[in-house]
Protein backbone atom coordinates (compact mmCIF):
# COMPACT_ATOMS: atom_id res chain seq x y z
CA UNK A 1 0.00 0.00 0.00
CA UNK A 2 1.27 3.43 -0.94
CA UNK A 3 0.36 6.66 0.82
CA UNK A 4 -0.26 9.50 -1.95
CA UNK A 5 -0.03 12.55 -0.51
CA UNK A 6 -1.84 14.52 -3.48
CA UNK A 7 -3.55 14.23 -6.30
CA UNK A 8 -3.73 16.53 -9.13
CA UNK A 9 -5.03 19.94 -8.90
CA UNK A 10 -8.27 20.87 -11.25
CA UNK A 11 -7.91 21.88 -14.72
CA UNK A 12 -10.45 24.18 -15.35
CA UNK A 13 -11.38 28.23 -16.15
CA UNK A 14 -14.29 30.69 -15.51
CA UNK A 15 -15.92 29.11 -19.03
CA UNK A 16 -15.68 25.33 -18.33
CA UNK A 17 -19.34 23.93 -18.73
CA UNK A 18 -18.65 20.36 -17.92
CA UNK A 19 -16.65 18.61 -14.68
CA UNK A 20 -14.83 14.81 -15.19
CA UNK A 21 -13.93 13.56 -12.60
CA UNK A 22 -12.03 10.64 -12.44
CA UNK A 23 -10.91 8.72 -8.78
CA UNK A 24 -7.06 9.63 -8.51
CA UNK A 25 -4.30 8.93 -10.74
CA UNK A 26 -3.00 6.01 -11.59
CA UNK A 27 0.43 4.90 -11.58
CA UNK A 28 1.13 5.99 -15.22
CA UNK A 29 -0.69 9.34 -14.79
CA UNK A 30 1.45 10.25 -11.56
CA UNK A 31 4.26 9.30 -13.30
CA UNK A 32 3.80 12.20 -16.21
CA UNK A 33 1.72 14.00 -13.83
CA UNK A 34 -1.38 15.08 -15.38
CA UNK A 35 -4.98 13.13 -15.99
CA UNK A 36 -5.38 10.14 -17.61
CA UNK A 37 -1.54 9.57 -18.93
CA UNK A 38 -1.89 6.37 -19.36
CA UNK A 39 -1.55 5.73 -22.99
CA UNK A 40 -4.12 2.61 -23.38
CA UNK A 41 -6.51 4.70 -21.27
CA UNK A 42 -9.83 5.63 -23.47
CA UNK A 43 -10.36 9.15 -22.34
CA UNK A 44 -8.10 11.41 -24.45
CA UNK A 45 -8.96 9.22 -27.62
CA UNK A 46 -12.79 9.71 -26.58
CA UNK A 47 -12.97 13.07 -25.61
CA UNK A 48 -10.92 14.60 -28.68
CA UNK A 49 -12.67 12.41 -30.68
CA UNK A 50 -16.57 13.96 -29.84
CA UNK A 51 -14.76 17.50 -30.89
CA UNK A 52 -13.97 16.31 -34.03
CA UNK A 53 -10.03 16.92 -32.66
CA UNK A 54 -6.59 14.31 -32.51
CA UNK A 55 -5.43 13.94 -29.11
CA UNK A 56 -2.38 16.81 -28.33
CA UNK A 57 0.80 15.29 -28.08
CA UNK A 58 1.75 16.28 -24.34
CA UNK A 59 0.27 17.69 -21.07
CA UNK A 60 0.27 21.75 -21.75
CA UNK A 61 -1.61 20.82 -25.50
CA UNK A 62 -4.15 18.74 -23.43
CA UNK A 63 -4.75 21.53 -21.15
CA UNK A 64 -5.19 23.79 -23.94
CA UNK A 65 -7.46 21.32 -25.25
CA UNK A 66 -9.83 20.80 -22.09
CA UNK A 67 -9.95 25.15 -21.46
CA UNK A 68 -10.51 25.70 -24.74
CA UNK A 69 -13.93 23.14 -25.01
CA UNK A 70 -15.17 23.98 -21.56
CA UNK A 71 -14.41 20.66 -19.83
CA UNK A 72 -12.71 20.64 -16.48
CA UNK A 73 -10.31 18.14 -14.84
CA UNK A 74 -10.36 16.35 -11.35
CA UNK A 75 -10.21 13.91 -9.42
CA UNK A 76 -12.98 12.95 -6.50
CA UNK A 77 -10.06 11.69 -4.20
CA UNK A 78 -7.24 14.25 -3.51
CA UNK A 79 -5.04 12.25 -1.20
CA UNK A 80 -5.36 7.97 0.04
CA UNK A 81 -3.75 5.50 0.26
CA UNK A 82 -3.96 3.13 -2.58
CA UNK A 83 -2.16 -0.15 -3.82
CA UNK A 84 -0.72 0.43 -7.42
CA UNK A 85 -3.84 1.90 -9.56
CA UNK A 86 -6.30 -0.10 -8.09
CA UNK A 87 -9.07 1.97 -7.40
CA UNK A 88 -10.58 -0.86 -5.07
CA UNK A 89 -7.99 -0.63 -2.97
CA UNK A 90 -8.46 3.21 -2.06
CA UNK A 91 -9.03 3.97 1.48
CA UNK A 92 -8.36 6.97 3.65
CA UNK A 93 -9.09 9.73 1.98
CA UNK A 94 -10.23 12.82 1.27
CA UNK A 95 -12.82 14.05 -0.92
CA UNK A 96 -12.52 17.03 -3.26
CA UNK A 97 -13.74 20.31 -2.53
CA UNK A 98 -16.03 20.91 -5.56
CA UNK A 99 -16.93 24.10 -4.54
CA UNK A 100 -13.13 25.28 -5.37
CA UNK A 101 -14.39 24.76 -9.42
CA UNK A 102 -18.07 24.91 -8.86
CA UNK A 103 -18.18 28.37 -7.99
CA UNK A 104 -15.57 29.71 -10.50
CA UNK A 105 -16.93 28.40 -13.35
CA UNK A 106 -19.79 27.94 -15.35
CA UNK A 107 -20.40 23.73 -14.65
CA UNK A 108 -23.79 22.76 -15.33
CA UNK A 109 -23.15 18.83 -15.89
CA UNK A 110 -20.88 16.64 -13.89
CA UNK A 111 -19.73 13.55 -15.63
CA UNK A 112 -17.80 10.65 -13.13
CA UNK A 113 -15.75 8.27 -14.42
CA UNK A 114 -16.13 4.69 -13.24
CA UNK A 115 -17.64 3.01 -10.07
CA UNK A 116 -15.52 4.05 -7.43
CA UNK A 117 -15.42 7.63 -8.20
CA UNK A 118 -18.70 7.13 -8.41
CA UNK A 119 -19.02 6.24 -5.16
CA UNK A 120 -17.37 8.12 -3.72
CA UNK A 121 -18.87 11.32 -5.04
CA UNK A 122 -22.39 9.81 -3.87
CA UNK A 123 -20.50 9.94 -0.42
CA UNK A 124 -20.38 13.73 -0.53
CA UNK A 125 -22.08 15.23 -3.37
CA UNK A 126 -25.72 13.17 -3.59
CA UNK A 127 -27.58 16.38 -2.85
CA UNK A 128 -25.75 18.50 -5.09
CA UNK A 129 -27.78 20.65 -7.71
CA UNK A 130 -26.17 20.32 -10.54
CA UNK A 131 -26.67 17.09 -12.77
CA UNK A 132 -24.52 14.44 -12.47
CA UNK A 133 -23.94 11.03 -14.61
CA UNK A 134 -21.80 7.92 -14.04
CA UNK A 135 -20.25 6.96 -16.68
CA UNK A 136 -18.15 3.38 -17.68
CA UNK A 137 -14.34 4.09 -16.64
CA UNK A 138 -12.09 4.67 -19.52
CA UNK A 139 -9.54 2.53 -17.94
CA UNK A 140 -8.01 0.40 -19.74
CA UNK A 141 -9.06 -2.73 -17.32
CA UNK A 142 -12.72 -2.04 -17.86
CA UNK A 143 -14.30 -4.18 -20.90
CA UNK A 144 -17.59 -2.51 -20.67
CA UNK A 145 -16.28 0.58 -21.55
CA UNK A 146 -18.74 2.49 -24.17
CA UNK A 147 -17.84 5.58 -26.48
CA UNK A 148 -21.56 5.72 -27.42
CA UNK A 149 -22.59 6.64 -23.53
CA UNK A 150 -19.25 9.27 -23.35
CA UNK A 151 -20.75 10.82 -26.78
CA UNK A 152 -24.00 11.12 -25.16
CA UNK A 153 -23.22 12.60 -21.97
CA UNK A 154 -21.03 14.99 -23.62
CA UNK A 155 -23.82 16.10 -26.09
CA UNK A 156 -26.02 17.04 -23.06
CA UNK A 157 -24.07 20.55 -22.88
CA UNK A 158 -21.93 20.32 -26.21
CA UNK A 159 -22.83 20.22 -29.95
CA UNK A 160 -20.99 17.28 -31.45
CA UNK A 161 -18.41 19.02 -34.47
Amino acid sequence: MEIIKHGFEPVYDQNSKVLILGSFPSVKSRKVDFYYGNPRNRFWETVCSFFGESVPSDTQGKKIFALKHGVALWDIVTECEIEGSKDDTIKNFKVADLKKVLQNSKISFIIVNGGKAYEIFLKSYADIDIPYAKLSSTSPANTRFSKEEWFGALSRTFSRT
